[in-house]
């Protein structure tokens, strides 16, 4: 359980790397400070005395206390061990632990290790898992964006990033405004190629469902709109469902089961990703209907499990473990101050399987 001089330590030191405090900013009074925590005066020292050991504060004898130039002083010292940063959403499910081994092998052969942090796609934990790797002493970092489509609440940190001039990646998607190199999927045509793809199959009533708090899955969303509008004449039977990280699942898969049980249901599905076409086939399932005899399923990411699972899924390559190396491979030549590429985009590979079938075929 945390102390209440780690709480006072730890929240002074978060508002100093968030800029809360700027350097050379005039900290409150000890007496202050005192009513702020609702803590002792030896409370208040004894935190005090742990950040000017760790250079984010210095005293002014008779003058006061204030925001000592931490940056500077993190720079100065000598790396004890090598490492990189990797902040993912996920680390141990999913397509995650691939793109993690892409990179450890990257760096692992150049003699460095990783410092991994994981933000369950969390905003909150985004911050924490940045003020760690800020406060740590990297060589470079690669970070994988928290809801990437929604206003970033962790702005300030990002700019404080900026500003330290550390080598920054970011991968899967990106924050439009931060000014930082990427690799990701080409989403927009990922998801006109899923969609075209069933078009060609003979479908006209396909279902959308996306995740539309993360970059990925507006993108893709976008990219359905687009083979839609390409195959005009059938646009007045498109449906989309849209959720975010902090829905309730049941809900959603509530409104998808009441559009399967309509006359009028779709004959095809595009899934945000493999993950949630895996609980939609089973969905399909539960309502006595078979894929891809009633509905074909498409979705993204070519999940380890989506070649396994009965009938095998369609879906779009990602490449993990190649993206992994790659995002290195970027950071390591901005660490060594090469010329490099800002921007990685993998154009899709589509990948027909089992689950998707001609229209004809569908009784």
């Amino acid at each position: 359980m945390e102390t209440k001089y780690e709480t006072v330590k730890q929240d002074l030191r978060e508002k100093i790397l968030s800029g809360f405090y700027e350097i050379n900013d005039k900290l409150p009074t000890e007496s202050v400070m005192m009513k702020t925590y609702n803590v002792s005066r030896y409370t208040i020292r004894r935190a005090i005395s742990d950040l000017e050991i760790e250079h984010y504060i210095y005293t002014i004898q008779g003058g006061g206390m204030f925001v000592d130039d931490w940056q500077k002083h993190i720079k100065k010292q000598p790396l004890e061990s090598k490492q990189i940063g990797v902040i993912t959403t996920h680390i141990a499910d999913y397509i995650f632990p691939n793109i993690i081994t892409g990179i450890d092998r990257f760096i692992s052969n150049e003699g460095y290790s990783i410092l991994l942090s994981n933000t369950q796609n969390n905003p909150e934990k985004e911050r924490t898992s940045l003020q760690r790797m800020l406060d740590s002493n990297l060589s470079g970092l690669i970070i994988e964006p928290t809801q990437s489509a929604i206003e970033n609440p962790n702005h300030d940190l990002f700019i404080k990033l900026q500003n330290s001039q550390l080598p920054t990646i970011f991968i899967d998607s990106h924050y439009p405004d931060l000014d930082f190199p990427y690799i990701e999927m080409a989403d927009v045509d990922a998801g006109k190629a899923v969609t075209d793809a069933l078009f060609d199959l003979g479908h006209e009533r396909i279902l959308g469902i996306f995740k539309i708090d993360d970059s990925q899955g507006v993108h893709r969303m976008n990219g359905y709109i687009k083979s839609y509008q390409a195959h005009n004449q059938y646009s007045y039977l498109s449906e989309i469902v849209m959720y975010q990280s902090s829905d309730n699942l049941h809900s959603v898969f509530m409104r998808i089961e009441a559009i399967l049980r309509r006359e009028d249901r779709p004959t095809a599905i595009v899934c945000y990703n493999d993950q949630l076409a895996i609980q939609v086939i089973d969905l399909i399932r539960s309502l006595k209907m078979q894929v891809p005899d009633d509905i074909s399923v498409i979705a993204f990411d070519n999940y380890q499990l989506s070649r396994y699972i009965s009938p095998k899924l369609s879906t779009v390559e990602h490449p993990k473990e190649k993206m992994g190396r790659d995002a290195a491979k970027m950071l390591f030549d901005l660490m060594d101050g090469k010329d490099t590429e800002k921007v990685i985009k993998y154009p899709p590979q589509l990948i027909l399987r089992e689950s998707t079938a001609k229209l004809e075929q569908n009784k």
